[in-house]
């Protein structure tokens, strides 16, 4: 185990000395798949693709596989953009570095390590165990993971809504897996509920996770990070259990506020990086626990047109709901994808079912590019983006009105 962190950001010296001392001559001769996030995950990817393409440079094989989850698949052009390397350069100097997108919908390209059975769901969930839960999940994982040598997994790690901290094994599961690991995380977070999960270290969700990789015989290796902005104050190298508990423990020092009083209404902008309401929501995850109930979370997104790619037929069928909405009403809803539902009860908050009526604690509304009519089907606010004045929410704190300018990675929470 190798760390490095700062109080203020890492150099590119130091952080290539890191890396070099943990990985260089570590994988002579070997098949290397690296594992990254996409373009929703704040980091330095371009200085630290071709570090690590410069330290591997003594590999069999060196590949860099996108841990989409179910985000949509990238094209060449937008590959390129994300590692920071031009057309030219992926066909001369990068020819021999492949990268590869994962595909969760396609069976041909995963493989079965094992299945969790309900016995072993029940104790992982425990409190949280609900019959809406799957018997059984099929661990399935891209075959890829299977065909290396060795698999590097390469990203940051943030208070995250469905489990807890993200980074680590999660570029697994979900990340390389097939749909029944994702919908079944995701249900399982949702049951514990955002503000029960997010910033937590120990989660059911996490337990999950680890309980998978453990069908895995691949060996892993986790460079976990704290980013900062646009740079790094923390990096952690070693096996994904342990550097990914000391990447979680620096991230709750970094990446949490804490509010002495909660806000009444906020204006949450998400930045141009979440191109689709379904990971343009962090704007909402991150920001619920410091509100009060009956106040407001304004997701101020003015380039978001679109609600998923992937999902967006799901989503306008059922709308935003809370957890207990779903629940009341099973039947009706079972046939949904649970990681849509989850995404659904995590946008729209915690609240309760009084009566039959359901009652969010915090009021959504969407300002962005998606009309005041999809946002009523939806069962979201509506605000004309155009009318939105920063000015007007900037240094009101003391009257119980915040503005973050860049929502979706720091978490705010009451003390």
């Amino acid at each position: 185990m190798i760390s490095l962190t700062s109080h203020s950001l890492l150099t590119q010296y130091e952080i290539r000395n890191t890396l070099t001392r943990a990985l260089e001559r570590q994988f002579t001769n070997q098949r290397v798949l690296v594992l990254i996030p996409d373009h929703t995950r704040s980091l330095p990817l371009p200085f630290l693709f071709r570090t690590l393409v410069e330290i591997l440079r003594d590999t069999q094989q060196l590949d860099f596989m996108v841990a989409l989850g179910t985000h949509p698949p990238l094209s060449d052009e937008s590959l390129n953009r994300l590692v920071g390397i031009s057309a030219e350069e992926r066909t001369t100097i990068f020819r021999h570095v492949g990268l590869l997108n994962h595909a969760w919908d396609n069976p041909a390209a995963l493989v079965t390590l094992g299945t969790m059975e309900q016995d072993e769901i029940k104790q992982i969930a425990g409190a949280r165990w609900h019959e809406s839960l799957p018997n059984r999940v099929d661990i399935r994982l891209n075959k890829a993971a299977l065909e290396y040598d060795h698999i590097l997994i390469l990203g940051p790690t943030f208070p995250h809504e469905v489990v807890g901290f993200s980074g680590g094994a999660k570029y697994l599961f979900p990340g390389i897996s097939g749909a029944e690991m994702i919908n079944a995380t995701h249900w399982l977070g949702a049951l514990a509920g955002v503000v029960g999960t997010i910033g937590v270290k120990d989660t059911p969700v996490r337990a999950m996770i680890h309980a998978a990789a453990q069908r895995l015989k691949t060996p892993v290796t986790l460079i976990a990070l704290t980013v900062e902005g646009v740079g790094l104050c923390g990096l952690f190298i070693g096996d994904h259990v342990s550097a990914w508990n000391e990447a979680a423990d620096f991230s709750s020092q970094r990446h949490i506020r804490w509010c002495d009083k909660p806000f009444q209404r906020v204006l949450s902008a998400a930045p141009p990086m979440y191109d689709e309401l379904w990971t343009g929501a962090k704007a909402m995850y991150k920001l619920e626990p410091a509100v009060a109930v009956g106040g407001e979370v304004v997701i101020y997104a003015p380039h978001l047109d679109v609600v998923s790619h992937v999902h967006g037929k799901y989503i306008y069928e059922v709308g935003y709901h809370i957890l207990d909405y779903f629940l009341a009403d099973w039947e009706r809803f079972k046939h949904i994808p649970l990681g849509v539902l989850a995404h659904s009860t995590h946008l729209r908050g915690s609240g309760v079912m009084e009566n039959g009526i359901e009652k969010p604690n915090v009021r959504v509304t969407l300002a962005s590019k998606i009309s005041p009519e999809d946002c009523a089907r939806l069962n979201l606010g509506y605000l004309d983006p155009a009318k939105v004045g920063i000015a007007e929410w900037q240094n009101r704190e003391e009257e119980g009105i915040l503005y973050v300018p860049k929502a979706g990675e720091i978490l705010y929470r009451l003390k």
